[in-house]
């Protein structure tokens, strides 16, 4: 069987002070990174021990995960493990990237994102493509704004034509989107509109916990990280048995992470395609 699996521990913090970000400067304790590293160290030796599955594993952490060395590390050795199919992190790409030359690059991608208050077009592009030019897979994403299309359109810019860019609408917004700021963010990424609107879920069959779930530190298994139930552990010996077909019990999915596993919609297709393009 192959799962995706979708891993949050405990971090919340993150180098930079986004304005749009709840997680921006803020300091963890000694005491909790250690916990997180600790648990990060056990989730890894977990998955080394799944040699009977196959495995895509994407890490969405509350803020910046590669400032720290033990997401590296994780990074580094899942990559070199045969049952992992692809290994993945979001990321701000303020980290080095030296750490990058013991991966191995045919299993590891990396999901960047740029905030232009944080850091330079110039800079962070010419950091992109040096990671492209060692062979990294990528995609560089930003939060759209309504009134930022300058900035949007300096990084797509800089960027090699083969690297994916994806753009999320910012959520909430102070003003909607006018029309002439959503067919400009379309023609670089054609599944914006479908970031605008909660997608309808209730009810609809879904293949989270089935065959797609998330694990947080203490290895708990949820659906998705918008159903909040916990369905079962990974540490368990009969954590299987936590995944079976299930329906989407929210009256909406609010993001393409979730909204891509919805079955049977055009939509969903659409994000699911725009989802696999991110990993390249």
């Amino acid at each position: 069987m192959t799962y995706s699996l979708l891993y949050r521990g405990f971090l919340s913090s993150c180098n930079y002070s986004c304005g749009y970000c709840p997680f921006a400067k803020r300091i963890e304790s000694r005491a909790r990174l250690h916990r997180d590293r600790q648990s990060v160290e056990r989730f890894a030796n977990w998955i080394a021990e799944q040699t009977s599955d196959q495995w895509k594993i994407l890490f969405t952490p509350w803020g910046e995960a590669l400032t720290r060395s033990w997401y590296r590390t994780a990074l580094t050795r899942l990559s070199h493990l045969p049952q992992v199919q692809r290994v993945s992190a979001q990321t701000n790409l303020s980290c080095g990237v030296r750490w990058i030359n013991d991966c191995n690059l045919e299993r590891l991608s990396l999901w960047t994102t740029f905030h232009p208050s944080e850091v330079s077009a110039v800079a962070f592009a010419a950091k992109v493509i040096e990671l492209r030019g060692q062979g990294v897979q990528l995609s560089v994403g930003m939060v759209a704004i309504p009134g930022a299309l300058s900035d949007v359109d300096a990084m797509r810019d800089r960027l090699p034509p083969d690297v994916n860019m994806w753009l999320n609408a910012q959520q909430p917004r102070r003003r909607p989107f006018t029309e002439d700021e959503v067919a400009r963010f379309s023609r670089i990424d054609p599944y914006f509109p479908l970031t605008l609107r909660p997608e309808r879920s209730l009810g609809r069959p879904c293949p989270t916990g089935e065959v797609s779930f998330t694990v947080d530190g203490d290895g708990d298994m949820r659906r998705c990280h918008f159903v909040d139930s916990v369905i079962g552990n990974i540490y368990t010996p009969n954590w299987r048995a936590s995944l079976m077909p299930r329906v989407c019990p929210n009256a909406s999915c609010k993001c393409f992470l979730g909204t891509s596993q919805l079955l049977s919609t055009n939509s969903a297709s659409a994000l699911s395609n725009r989802l696999a393009l991110l990993e390249h």
